[in-house]
């Protein structure tokens, strides 16, 4: 999911430097809410793949491939670009027809995918991703990468659930267990929450991580959502008045849209792909540098103090 936030900017820039210009989007089913958000995005085409991989013999999923590469094929595009820098991403671009468009062996994840790619752009791969990606596309696209700070372009959507009154987002779920954060810790910060006088709404995801939300819930205070879907996460992460997440794509949305959002990082390193925002935004820890109570705490105080 972050890849698909920080691919959002580089949309802006494009609308702006080529104005009327079509923009369709190829992503992750379970994704695909996020672009949906952006006014400028026109086609969204959802792939299955996490769930199509398992099943390739199948007559229903060859029937959505067919479906999905027919809907690749309508059009011709003057470009196909592939911001993800992935062998998958760009065998999917090669679906489309359009010359496929990517980063060089260099600056890519997976430098074999480059050999898809009909002309190759090198971007340094010291620079935080929404960067690379805003200067990936321009590059290409043949317009000078924008000065301006980066514009995601989203609003939050309309959501079905709702905290009731001023509320803040905790993240501490992830996709493996290095990323945690103790959960002892997690239930200090959502008790200075209260006493800031937000409610403390605790994300999950899976059968795991409700429990552990629970667990953090009744240590605070809190609330744990009912199971959401991405856009109802999205609109529960636009209300909040604070967010303080683990490195979690959905950290990363709610930076997007605006929010006050602390990244806590104790696995990964964040300089490039940090929490990035037009609001207030801090990423601390990194690899084998768990951030401590007492400094995720003090930024949180800064946050608070803030207007």
């Amino acid at each position: 999911m972050g890849d698909v936030v920080h691919a959002l900017p580089a949309v802006s820039d494009l609308l702006h430097a080529l104005p009327g210009v079509q923009v369709d989007w190829l992503v992750e089913a379970p994704f695909a809410a996020i672009p949906r958000l952006h006014a400028g995005v026109l086609r969204v085409l959802p792939l299955a793949w996490r769930k199509w991989r398992k099943h390739l013999l199948r007559a229903d999923t060859r029937a959505a491939l067919a479906v999905l590469r027919a809907e690749l094929r309508r059009e011709p595009y003057d470009a196909v670009l592939d911001l993800q820098g992935l062998l998958k991403s760009a065998l999917w671009g090669l679906q489309a027809r359009g010359p496929l468009l990517g980063y060089d062996a260099a600056s890519i994840r997976e430098p074999l995918a480059a050999l898809f790619y009909r002309r190759t752009a090198a971007v340094s791969r010291q620079l935080q991703a929404v960067e690379r990606n805003r200067r990936l596309a321009a590059a290409h696209l043949g317009y000078a990468m924008p000065d301006s700070p980066p514009d995601f372009g989203i609003a939050p959507p309309a959501g079905s659930w709702a905290a009731p009154g001023p509320s803040a987002a905790l993240i501490p779920c992830a996709s493996r267990p290095e990323k945690l954060w103790p959960e002892a810790d997690w239930i200090a910060l959502g008790q200075r929450l209260q006493r800031a006088g937000l409610v403390p709404v605790v994300v999950w995801g899976n059968d795991d991580e409700h429990r552990r939300a629970q667990r953090i819930a009744d240590g605070c205070g809190g609330l744990v959502p009912p199971f959401l879907s991405v856009a109802d996460t999205a609109a529960l992460l636009g209300a909040a008045r604070q967010i303080v997440g683990l490195d979690t794509g959905f950290s990363h949305l709610g930076a997007a849209f605006g929010a006050p959002t602390i990244g806590i990082y104790c696995d990964h390193e964040p300089g490039l792909a940090g929490i990035t925002g037009p609001g207030r935004v801090a990423s601390l820890g990194g690899k084998g540098q768990v951030p401590t109570l007492a400094a995720v705490m003090a930024q949180l105080e800064r946050h608070l103090a803030e207007p």
